[in-house]
């Protein structure tokens, strides 16, 4: 039986989830994409907070050469078989009532930077590489960047960067918000372990909800953002599980 391409492994609440085709750099398959969502839905119901992580020296190059090559000449429609896969993958780490951490380190590429983008958070190694590479290759990006990144660093660096191909190193990633903090590779587990160990002990229902009410706000304007969390707020200090939680900790 050959290798899983995605592994868990769970400890005190927080569950690795690893890009296990270290060979490849991790790069995306379906099998991957499809395991990735499986792997992800199933972490969240028995742990805490999840850690991203690829298997070796890199973290995901993004998709599969040979498995491009393969789809392509099948037609569209087996093609975007691909691309519903691994979009319904990153799509559901918003979704999830737990906190998902990207451990980064060596190359984050194409899909690989645009699955670090959906995180809810990263942390990046200092021998990072992070690149939405498409069009040095004459593609287009097709995991989310061209969306999720001009959300997250502006348009107009987005659009340099996406039209570029340039590489950003790991100081640069923190500077924009990309990541939370860069640390030399050999401290990189420890680092992602720390946040996932901080945010584990933390009441699983507020983070839940809190988590949401972000994700959720973000696609409101202002006002109705502000609006809704006025509402959550006072159904979750009304519920008797967050009440419950609140004695506690006092």
């Amino acid at each position: 039986m050959p290798d899983p391409v995605v592994t868990t492994t769970v400890h005190e609440g927080v569950a690795s989830v690893t890009l296990n085709r270290p060979d490849a750099m991790n790069a995306i398959t379906v099998a991957l994409a499809r395991e990735l969502e499986a792997a992800l839905r199933d972490a969240a119901a028995g742990a805490d907070v999840i850690v991203v992580r690829g298997a070796g020296d890199h973290f995901c190059v993004g998709g599969d050469y040979k498995e491009l090559t393969r789809l392509q000449a099948q037609g569209p429609a087996a093609m975007r078989e691909l691309f519903e896969a691994f979009g319904a993958a990153t799509a559901l780490i918003a979704t999830l009532p737990v906190p998902v951490i990207a451990a980064v380190q060596g190359n984050a590429m194409a899909g690989g930077f645009e699955l670090l983008q959906a995180c809810d958070m990263a942390i990046v190694a200092d021998d990072v590489r992070l690149a939405d590479n498409h069009a040095n290759f004459a593609m287009v990006p097709g995991g989310g960047g061209s969306q999720r990144l001009p959300r997250l660093i502006g348009r107009q660096r987005a659009l340099a960067h996406i039209l570029t191909g340039a590489r950003i190193g790991a100081a640069e990633a923190v500077a924009l918000g990309l990541a939370l903090r860069a640390v030399p590779r050999a401290e990189l587990d420890a680092a992602a372990g720390e946040l996932a160990a901080t945010l584990a002990a933390k009441d699983r229902t507020a983070l839940a909800r809190t988590k949401a009410l972000v994700h959720e706000g973000l696609a409101l304007p202002l006002d109705e953002g502000l609006a809704l969390e006025r509402r959550r707020v006072v159904e979750h200090l009304t519920s008797p599980d967050a009440m419950d939680a609140f004695t506690t900790k006092g």
